[in-house]
């Protein structure tokens, strides 16, 4: 059996998209740690089961399997999805990756826990944390009169010097808090007095019911300029001060549990005097404080960085404010003075996973009226509107978590985490309903009840690492994109914090960053372009290659607006002796997220099955655009069937995935590793584009009328087994 003839585009489709909607839902195992660009597990298992497994793909996605002495490789490990799910149905597992903050989290994910001692020494650190720090997260409600009811969230706004007058001002690029979908009304900041109004039409704002102002939903702030208002003079921001931004604590959003019941919506104020000095306590006893665990280093320049140093953020301590500060600080405190090794490694998993809520360059989404987390777009976005949650956390006296960011959300995310990986499910959709489905017998670990898994994590390149030549029965992996986020700038965020209270014996903490000048990824700041990218990659798919066992499958995942980005993936398959026998479509990102919403951009991988030897349907093979619209116009139509109307970015994806799977077919026999990088990469966009412009081929397959088949295994009606079959080696 093999991935070419078993795999289920429709079935795994419909499954990732679901999964990517609610993905800590049906792969909770990811709530250990944050990890950018996880792709669905739901696609590896299926991989893995189309390659190893028996009988259909739709069944035994959804039964027990054991693939006890099957190992499996993942080069470039990041999150971990592949050897999770590779672990989970009994794989030995072998993980590299050079940067540190990923072996951690995956031996994290990995590692059994006891959860039980786990839990008590969590709420024990939670509670030592509200004895010192509880009446600094609280707050009146001047509805009801209530005082001391928890805050879920300070909201502050940017200030700005004048470069003629010298007074500062407010950065708002809006004045609207609060939109009438989550709360019965809108809620406007007055632009004078600082108020908040409630108002039903924002096409009707009417005035201040505290000083009469006319309120307005726009703000001063815009395109980097705001104009003064003291002296009218225009001021473009980010200013020349050379130091972090200074905040002002405008809005509280606060819950009053008293109340709750009987009241329509949120609770909303302005801050009064004793929120203020709540404040000014926090911070004049933080700087009372000698610090031990606050980390002082410079940020680096970089692609990501950059933003930060011209905003003045010059170290990382920066980032926060002093009662973020000090929380973290004494959160540290108390996690050294956990005895259990393995628990003071989860705890201080959680704080560095806390730390993208603790930080003053979080937002507040007006619309869900909650906090976004530092890497909710995969950068460091500097707004001018932050949101400071609570440190401790907000809990409904029936124990469910109110709000977000806090150390009872990150404990339970996690104690879920742990709680999947010994009793692993699957999500099944019954009609109009997602029922679980336990999957008894698999679980997620290195050892349970006697019986052990290899599993080796290394925070290493693949190719400097010993791995025996023909040892590997497959390679599962989602590579690096070459231009894509800088994981090694954002992970420094919550690295430095790590580091700073583990220690540097770790492997790979040696290390005062996690970036390094051998990743494989695109880099500006650091002089690394598309031939870097594509040496990198063939030189790991090379190693690869060479451990793979005779017709052993090297798998991988990619998608990228640019097509060259695709002849250097073309390229790194031709260098290790690769052919491609099969690409394959699959939803692996939400189609909202932030960063992908309202773009040209996709949402679909194409999975590259590569091989020395092996065998696939020869319907796959094309010579002309028209051989290619109908290969193409298969795959739209199963991920049409499965629940996605492909956009132009997914068609585009789509056809750039077939192209370069028969430019390496057509340039396999005579390909000559040894030429330089960039003849090369010419060589097979030559290859590419002897098809046609493939701009103008994706725009022809939207409109296609190609003959599609119904939905099935792969391209066919049946089973692709029945196709003829054609050899794929050099």
């Amino acid at each position: 059996m093999s991935i070419e003839r078993r795999f289920d585009i429709s079935l795994i489709a419909r499954m990732a998209l679901r999964e990517k909607q609610i993905q800590q839902s049906y792969r909770p195992v990811i709530g250990v740690h944050k990890w950018f660009a996880r792709r669905p597990g739901t696609l590896f298992r299926g991989l893995i089961l189309a390659e190893f497994g028996k009988g259909r793909l739709d069944e035994a996605f959804f039964r027990t399997n054991d693939l006890a002495g099957i190992r499996i490789a993942d080069p470039f490990m990041g999150g971990g999805t592949p050897l999770l799910e590779a672990n989970r149905v009994g794989c030995d597992v072998e993980g590299f990756d050079i940067n540190p903050m990923a072996a951690w989290i995956v031996r994290e994910e990995i590692e059994r826990l006891d959860i039980a001692a786990y839990r008590s020494a969590a709420m024990g650190l939670v509670a030592a944390l509200r004895n010192e720090l509880d009446s600094y997260y609280r707050t009146s409600c001047p509805l009801y009169g209530d005082t001391e009811v928890p805050v879920k969230s300070f909201l502050w706004v940017k200030l700005l010097d004048c470069e003629a007058c010298g007074r500062s001002f407010d950065l708002f690029p809006g004045y609207l808090l609060a939109a009438n979908r989550r709360h019965p009304r809108n809620v406007l900041v007055c632009p004078r007095c600082g108020d908040l109004n409630e108002v039903e039409d924002r096409q009707t704002l009417g005035e201040c019911t505290g000083c009469g102002t006319s309120l307005r939903a726009e703000g001063p702030a815009r395109r980097s300029r705001a104009d003064c208002p003291h002296c009218g003079v225009s001021n473009r921001y980010p200013g020349k001060s050379g130091r972090a931004p200074e905040h002002r604590l405008f809005a509280i959003e606060y819950h009053n549990p008293r109340q709750k019941a009987g009241h329509r919506g949120r609770f909303f104020k302005k801050p009064d005097a004793e929120d203020l000095a709540r404040m000014d306590r926090a911070t004049k006893r933080w700087n009372r404080l000698t610090s031990i665990f606050v980390p002082d280093q410079e940020i680096p320049h970089g692609d990501e960085t950059g933003r930060l140093r011209r905003w003045g953020y010059a170290r990382y301590r920066d980032m926060f404010n002093q009662r973020q500060l000090l929380g973290l600080e004494l959160s540290c405190r108390f996690i050294r003075e956990t005895q259990d090794e393995r628990i003071r490694r989860a705890l201080a998993t959680n704080l560095s996973d806390l730390l993208r809520y603790q930080n003053m360059l979080c937002r507040y989404d007006t619309t869900a009226l909650k906090s976004l987390d530092i890497f909710s777009v995969h950068g460091f976005p500097v707004g001018l509107v932050q949101c400071e949650s609570n440190l401790l956390g907000v809990v409904h006296p029936a124990g469910s978590n109110i709000g977000s960011g806090g150390w009872t959300n990150i404990i339970q995310k996690y104690t879920n985490a742990k709680r999947y990986c010994e009793a692993p499910f699957e999500v099944q959709r019954r009609g109009s309903r997602n029922d679980r489905v336990s999957i008894a017998g698999e679980w997620i670990g290195e050892e349970r009840n006697g019986h052990r898994r290899a599993v080796v994590i290394r925070c290493a390149s693949s190719t400097e690492s010993e791995i025996d030549r023909h040892s590997l029965d497959a390679v599962f992996t989602d590579p690096p994109y070459f231009g894509n986020v800088q994981y090694g700038e954002l992970m420094d965020f919550c690295y430095v914090w790590l580091r700073r209270l583990v220690g540097k014996k770790a492997e790979g903490f040696h290390r005062a960053s996690t970036r390094s000048a051998v990743e494989v990824a695109g880099n500006v700041t650091e002089g690394r372009g598309l031939e870097h990218f594509t040496e990198g990659l063939g030189a790991v798919y090379s190693r690869m290659a060479d451990a793979l066992k005779p017709g052993a499958p090297l798998a991988f995942t990619y998608h990228h607006n640019k097509l060259e980005t695709y002849c250097a993936v073309g390229v790194a398959i031709l260098d290790a002796g690769l052919v491609c026998s099969a690409s394959l479509p699959c939803p692996a990102e939400m189609g909202g997220s932030i960063h992908i919403h309202g773009t040209v951009s996709s949402i679909v991988d194409t999975v590259f099955v590569c091989r020395r030897v092996g065998s696939a349907p020869a319907r796959w093979l094309f010579d002309d655009a028209e051989g290619l619209l109908d290969v193409a116009g298969a795959d739209l139509a199963r991920l049409e069937s499965a629940g996605r109307k492909p956009t132009y970015g997914d068609t585009r994806c789509i056809v750039f995935g077939h192209l370069t799977r028969m430019a390496v077919w057509k340039l396999r026999t005579d390909w000559d590793s040894g030429r330089a990088t960039g003849n090369k990469i010419a060589a097979f966009s030559k290859a590419v584009h002897d098809f046609g412009n493939p701009d103008q081929l994706a725009k022809r397959a939207m409109t296609s009328k190609a003959a599609t088949q119904p939905p099935g295994l792969l391209h066919s009606s049946a089973s692709a087994a029945s196709e003829t079959q054609i050899a794929v080696s050099f």
